[in-house]
C-alpha cells in the first residue's frame, strides 16, 4: 500500500495531476493548459486526444517532481469538467468529433424544442435540471444529428458517448484493449438522462432524446472500484482507480462539507455554489439545480442544491486574452485596487447566456454605466464585482429554496488567492467568507473519494480532521451600500436579455 493518493483533475482550461499525503497536504503537482477551440460565436470545443495526452504528461511530471514511482501511490481518483461531452469509437479509441464543452450554446434550438411544455416539466422532475445548453443530453443529440454517419456507427457499436471522466477512465484502464466504460452518479446526474431516484439511465428520457442506452457508460458510486490501470499507461499498471467525482462535487468533498446546510463556493472558469441537503433531493423553486453531491460505496447518496454561474474566472481571461487589458490574470487585483470603487460601471459577462438562477440562453454580455470618468481600473473592479454579484444571485435563491439564512460560506479554487475578490465577496454577500489552507479542493476531493474506497482513509471523520482554515473575511459594507449596489447589478442584468 502506497503512502500517497493521486488525483487527476481534468478542468475546462487545463489538466493537472496532484499527489496528496494522509494529512491532505499537497506533495506534488503538475499542470498543463489545453487549447480552447472557438469555431463560431457561442461554440466551445476541446480536443479529447490533446486532453488524454496532457493527462499522461502531468502524471509523469508530478511523480518525477516528487521523486515518486507509480507504486508509491495507494490509489488514484478522477475529477473533471462535468457536462462536456465526447463521442469516440471504442474499437479504435479515436474521437469522432471534438468534445463539446459545457459552456457551448450551439444547442439553443434543441433546448427550445425539449424545454417546452410537458417535456421540460418531465425532464426537470426526473433529473432536477432545467433544460439548458449546459447539460450533456442536448450535446449528444446535436452530435447524432450533425456528425455524418454517427447514428449508423452507434448501431454497429462503433460510437459511445461519455463525459470527460469516462474518456479518461477508459483510456487509463486499457482503451481499445479492455478499457472500463464507466461514470459516477455525480457526472451522470448532469446529463439530463439519469433519474435522481433510481440513479440509473431513465428509459423515458432516453426515448425522448432518442439516445441509445448502449452508447452510455455504466453508472457507479463516486467512491469505489473503477478499474486497474493499463500496464502501458502513465501508471504502468501499478495503481487502481478508486474514485470519480464531477469537479464541483469533488470540491464539496474536499471542503469536508458532509453536514446538511454546509455550503462551498468554487471560483474557477465559472462559479459553482453547492449546499449539502443530506439524503433528500430538494426540488428548486428558485432556479437552482438539484444534483447528486456524492455516493460513497454502498451508502445512500447525498444530494445538493447547486447554483452554476457560467462565466467568472473566464471573464478575467477575456480581459487578458481578447481585450489585452492585463498581461497575466493575477494583475487584475492591483488594477482593481487602483480605484476606490467601480465608478458606476457594471459588467455582466453573459458570454454563454446566463445560468442560475436565470437560465436565459438569449442573454449576452454587457458593460453599462460608462462615462468619460471610467478607466481600466473601473472595468477591472467591475469584473471582480461581477463574480461576486453572480454568487449573490445564487445565494439568494439557495436561502429561499432551503429556508436558511446562511452566515458563512467556504471558498476554494484558483481565484481565491485574490484577497480583494474575497473581501468584495464578503461585502456583497453580507456573510463571512472562509478560505481553507488547501485551495485545490477539487483534486483533494477526488483523492478523498479514492482513498476512502481503498482504505487509505478510514471514514469522513479523517477528512474533517484534515480541513484547516487559512483566512476569513467579514463584511465591511453598510447594508445600504450593499443593497444599492445589488439594485444596480439587477438593472444591468436586465440589459443582457433578449439579445438572441
Amino acid at each position: 500500500m502506497g503512502n500517497y493518493v493521486g488525483a487527476i483533475d481534468q478542468g475546462t482550461t487545463s489538466t493537472r495531476f496532484m499527489v496528496f499525503d494522509h494529512a491532505g497536504s499537497v506533495v506534488s503537482s503538475c499542470q498543463t493548459e489545453h487549447e480552447q477551440i472557438l469555431p463560431q460565436p457561442g461554440w466551445v470545443e476541446h480536443n479529447a486526444v490533446e486532453i488524454w495526452r496532457n493527462t499522461c504528461s502531468v502524471v509523469e511530471g508530478a511523480l518525477e517532481k516528487a521523486g515518486l514511482q507509480a507504486d508509491d501511490l495507494d490509489s488514484v481518483g478522477i475529477t473533471n469538467q462535468r457536462e462536456t461531452t465526447v463521442v469516440w469509437n471504442p474499437k479504435t479509441g479515436q474521437p469522432l468529433f471534438n468534445a463539446i464543452v459545457w459552456q457551448d450554446t450551439r444547442t439553443a434550438e434543441l433546448v427550445a424544442r425539449f424545454g417546452a411544455g410537458d417535456k421540460g416539466t418531465l425532464i426537470r422532475r426526473k433529473t432536477g435540471l432545467p433544460v439548458a445548453t449546459y447539460f450533456s443530453a442536448v450535446k449528444m443529440r446535436w452530435l447524432l444529428d450533425n456528425v455524418p454517419d454517427l447514428q449508423v456507427a452507434a448501431t454497429r457499436g462503433e460510437a459511445i458517448f461519455g463525459t470527460i471522466d469516462s474518456w479518461i477512465i477508459w483510456n487509463l484502464t486499457g482503451g481499445p484493449t479492455g478499457g472500463v466504460f464507466a461514470t459516477d452518479v455525480t457526472n451522470a446526474s448532469r446529463t439530463m438522462l439519469m433519474n435522481l431516484e433510481t440513479l440509473d439511465w431513465d428509459e423515458e428520457l432516453l426515448s425522448l432524446f432518442a439516445i441509445p442506452r448502449d452508447m452510455l457508460a455504466e453508472i457507479r458510486p463516486s467512491s469505489g472500484f473503477f478499474g486497474d490501470t493499463d500496464p502501458e499507461g502513465p501508471f504502468a499498471g501499478k495503481v487502481t482507480v478508486y474514485g470519480n467525482l464531477g469537479d464541483q462535487q469533488a470540491a464539496t468533498v474536499g471542503q469536508a462539507c458532509f453536514q446538511p446546510g454546509q455550503v462551498k463556493n468554487t471560483y474557477g472558469t465559472g462559479n459553482f455554489m453547492l449546499l449539502n441537503t443530506a439524503e433528500v433531493a430538494v426540488p428548486s423553486e428558485a432556479g437552482l439545480l438539484t444534483t447528486v453531491c456524492y455516493a460513497f460505496g454502498t451508502d445512500k447518496p447525498v444530494y445538493a442544491l447547486e447554483g452554476s454561474v457560467a462565466v467568472t474566472g473566464s471573464a478575467v481571461q477575456w480581459l487578458r486574452d481578447q481585450m489585452g487589458l492585463i498581461g497575466e490574470a493575477a494583475e487584475i487585483e492591483a488594477l482593481a485596487n487602483s480605484v476606490e470603487d467601480n465608478g458606476g460601471v457594471y459588467f455582466v459577462p453573459a458570454f454563454s447566456g446566463l445560468f442560475a438562477p436565470y437560465w436565459r440562453p438569449d442573454a449576452r454580455g454587457v458593460i453599462v454605466g460608462l462615462t468619460r470618468y471610467a478607466n481600466r481600473g473601473h472595468l477591472a473592479r467591475s469584473t471582480l464585482e461581477a463574480i461576486c454579484y453572480q454568487s449573490r444571485d445564487v445565494l439568494e435563491s439557495m436561502e429561499s429554496d432551503a429556508g436558511l439564512n446562511l452566515e458563512s460560506i467556504k471558498v476554494d479554487g484558483g481565484a481565491t488567492v485574490n484577497n480583494t475578490l474575497m473581501q468584495l465577496q464578503a461585502d456583497i454577500l453580507g456573510v463571512t467568507v472562509v478560505r481553507p489552507r488547501v485551495l485545490e479542493t477539487t483534486a483533494l476531493g477526488a483523492a478523498y473519494a479514492a482513498g476512502l474506497a481503498s482504505g487509505f482513509w478510514v471514514n469522513t471523520d479523517d477528512l474533517i480532521d484534515n480541513w484547516a482554515e487559512d483566512r476569513r473575511w467579514e463584511p465591511t459594507w453598510s447594508e445600504d451600500q450593499r443593497e444599492a449596489g445589488y439594485r444596480l447589478w439587477k438593472q444591468a442584468v436586465e440589459r443582457t436579455l433578449d439579445w438572441l
